[in-house]
């Protein structure tokens, strides 16, 4: 192997940092413990690799669609969150990578049909709110999407599917060009639904089938000019009866954004998905997880004390055309240059800054 290769090799890895998976879910702002771990109540995949293929059969519930151990008791109009991470669960964890915009979605479907067929019904999706991302929204939140269960729905066991698609290098359709394409992150949670009432879940979509590589959400420049991004799939159920058809999706606005170079092509090697330390729900909450591995109909527990969660605001500071302070030098095979790179373009003794693309240059050996 050439060693421009490896040196190229070793700047995509460096790069392949941004990747998510489910860690917790919380009930009515109530950790509900680890859950992705062989004892949990995720379908959690081996690795956080993202799946770029639309049609292949990861797309339901990744690469690890085998029932789990464990399934959460919920009652019918519960808030529930589900917690993304990074690496690992601790506050330091910084959830995604922040480059890696684009909406988050929650979809429901009976636990019975596996997530096979039209079964797979929208319960909550964000996009752009004309200042913020989903995703931007989710990493001030430390990992935390809500939603909330339908108060009249049916008891029964579904499947949470949670999904994020990061847009970074939508601007090709993954089957054009397999070296770009939307990445999707999902996993399905594992819940038993009491205390609802008779609306029963209406037909559904099927995933893989329910996104197209026609789909203005699915293939999107991030970096271009553009005023609205419309999020793919079906529109949100409005869970009010059964079989009621949902309302139009709506297609948010969107700040044209000119000027800056599409994202790079990540390494396709993933990060193991760490297996994280015990978590004490007493010091979170003064309620017990509601987790159970029992076939009997579940209850609702009360729960008292609860602390609600906290949406922050972050401001996104304005980029300038001034470069890092004179003086400071890059470390070897570290980024040096490129459109928009704001850091410092010296190298350290020894290696000379090269140029492999508009967007990406790199210290290497002199």
């Amino acid at each position: 192997m050439k060693y421009s290769q490896v040196l190229i090799g070793a700047a995509a890895a460096s790069l392949a940092s941004a990747h998510a998976t489910i860690y917790n879910v919380w009930v009515n702002d109530v950790d509900q413990g680890t859950g992705n771990s062989a004892a949990g109540y995720i379908r959690s995949p081996p690795n956080n690799s993202p799946i770029k293929d639309i049609t292949s059969k990861d797309m339901t519930c990744n690469v690890n669609n085998v029932a789990a151990a464990k399934t959460i008791n919920v009652a019918a109009g519960d808030k529930i969150s589900l917690e993304w991470h990074h690496n690992n669960n601790s506050p330091a964890d910084d959830i995604i990578d922040s480059t890696h915009k684009g909406p988050v979605m929650v979809y429901i479907a009976p636990a019975s049909s596996n997530g096979e067929g039209d079964v797979w019904v929208k319960l909550a999706e964000d996009g752009y709110d004309g200042s913020q991302w989903a995703v931007q929204k989710l990493i001030a939140n430390k990992g935390k999407h809500d939603f909330i269960l339908p108060s009249t729905l049916a008891d029964n066991k579904y499947l949470i599917r949670g999904e994020i698609i990061a847009l970074h290098e939508a601007d090709s359709a993954y089957s054009a060009n397999p070296g770009r394409g939307a990445q999707f992150y999902m996993e399905c949670v594992q819940i038993s639904v009491s205390g609802g009432g008779s609306t029963v879940l209406p037909a559904g979509v099927s995933i893989p089938g329910a996104y197209s590589d026609t789909d203005p959400g699915v293939v999107f420049n991030l970096y271009g000019g553009f005023t609205s991004y419309k999020i793919p799939g079906p529109a949100v159920w409005n869970g009010g009866s059964s079989g009621t058809a949902p309302k139009p999706p709506t297609t948010t606005p969107a700040v044209p954004i000119s000027g800056q170079a599409p994202g790079k092509a990540e390494d396709p090697k993933s990060t193991p998905i760490a297996t994280p330390a015990p978590i004490a729900t007493s010091a979170k909450s003064p309620c017990k997880p509601k987790t159970s591995t029992d076939a009997p109909k579940p209850t609702k527990t009360p729960c008292t004390g609860k602390t609600p969660t906290t949406m922050a605001t972050v401001a996104t500071p304005a980029v300038s055309g001034t470069s890092a302070a004179s003086g400071a030098t890059v470390a070897l095979y570290g980024q040096c240059g490129g459109q928009n790179y704001q850091g410092p373009t010296t190298c350290a003794s020894g290696s000379t800054c090269t140029n492999y693309n508009p967007w990406y240059s790199q210290c290497v050996a002199a």
